[in-house]
């Protein structure tokens, strides 16, 4: 009830604030107000189907769910346009007080138009770039002292994906697809890779039991894991074949070298199970000393004690890199990085904006990828 009032009222304050200042343009007025309209009843139909927790409704569901996710991204572009440009016409406002000679009247009218009109191009092209599948984005990482051996060790990493109420399993196939053509050494899976229970997914979640490479694939838990039943999804995944990592390690002989591949639990996982607390120094205990240590950890605020535990890379996820505009902006006021490589003092951070998306269908200016990181050695 409360999420259908706050709909209602951020509808209704948008329609109040763009319709009137259309003036004389009737049919503007109207394919503004429908617009509106659409979003708001698309958005309290998919409230609706959630609330009725009936996960398992068929074409129809999911028909309903996708468009109350699409109304959802575009009612997020529409409240911030519609705020910027209330600021906009308060900065006018002042300027024409100080005696600057400024058309109130006519930028309020074509403003009105123009923001149901970007967050309309926004949504779509956003709903483009969430449906395709991500591409590749090749990383190279300088690790000091990197042993002749490891040169050119490369890593797919993908994260995020969030397989569940829009995401199935032809979209996880072709990602599959997709990182199997890199031909990488291994495969690392940062978490967040469902929204929904086992028996719901397990179909779906199948491809992921087809990623091939040379030292397989690694899996470590992302906070929607535990809002899904992470006990269940460790025995599925290990089932499928893949490797989940609880705060552990393996060692990995490759060509004459070795490198160290730990796992942590989401920083978060004690909320849910005590025994997930995530400790990037437990998973490196006992691990050979003298070698390349790389961490899996959902969360890019794993990284300070990573730093402590002596790795020397970390690849996350979480973030999404803000997933779309502005939302990108706020990233940093939970997480010590965004997207892309950063160094930590001695610790590199690579943070994935993510290979599918979460809620809204929608990626502007936060595109999704499959990551393929080669380790390279640093130039002293």
């Amino acid at each position: 009830m409360q999420l259908s009032i706050i709909s209602f009222l951020v509808h209704a304050f948008i329609a109040w604030r763009l319709i009137p200042a259309l003036g004389e343009f009737t049919w503007l007025q109207i394919g503004v107000a429908l617009l509106v309209m659409i979003s708001a009843i698309c958005l309290q139909l998919g409230l609706n189907r959630w609330r009725s927790r009936r996960r398992q409704q068929g074409r129809r569901h999911e028909i309903a769910m996708a468009a109350a996710f699409v109304a959802m991204g575009f009612l997020s572009s529409l409240l911030v346009l519609t705020l910027l440009r209330d600021v906009a016409l308060a900065g006018l406002w002042i300027a024409s007080q100080l005696g600057l000679a400024i058309s109130m009247a006519v930028f309020a009218t074509w403003s009105a138009l123009a923001v149901p009109a970007a967050a309309t191009l926004m949504t779509v092209w956003g709903l483009i770039n969430a449906r395709r599948t991500a591409r590749v984005v090749a990383v190279d990482v300088p690790i000091a002292n990197l042993p002749a051996s490891l040169h050119g060790f490369t890593i797919a990493q993908i994260s995020d994906i969030h397989v569940g109420p829009t995401i199935k399993g032809d979209y996880l196939q072709s990602i599959v697809g997709a990182v199997n053509r890199l031909q990488a050494d291994m495969v690392a899976v940062t978490g967040d890779l469902v929204d929904g229970s086992v028996a719901q997914l397990r179909a779906h979640v199948a491809p992921l039991g087809g990623l091939t490479s040379r030292h397989g694939t690694y899996f470590v838990t992302g906070n929607h894991e535990y809002y899904s039943g992470v006990t269940a999804w460790v025995a599925e995944l290990r089932r499928l074949g893949v490797n989940v990592l609880l705060n552990e390690h393996v060692v990995l002989q490759h060509n004459d070298g070795a490198l160290v591949i730990a796992g942590v639990t989401d920083h978060g996982g004690h909320h849910f199970d005590e025994s997930h607390r995530s400790d990037p120094a437990a998973a490196i205990a006992t691990a050979p000393d003298h070698v390349v240590r790389i961490l899996l950890a959902h969360q890019p605020r794993s990284a300070a004690a990573a730093l402590q535990a002596g790795f020397q890379l970390q690849l996350s996820g979480h973030t999404h890199g803000g997933q779309f505009w502005p939302w990108n902006l706020f990233v940093r006021l939970q997480q010590p990085f965004t997207a892309g490589l950063h160094r930590l003092q001695s610790l590199w951070v690579y943070t994935s904006r993510g290979t599918g998306y979460w809620g809204p269908p929608k990626r502007f200016g936060a595109p999704s990828e499959i990551t393929h990181l080669r380790l390279v050695p640093a130039i002293p």
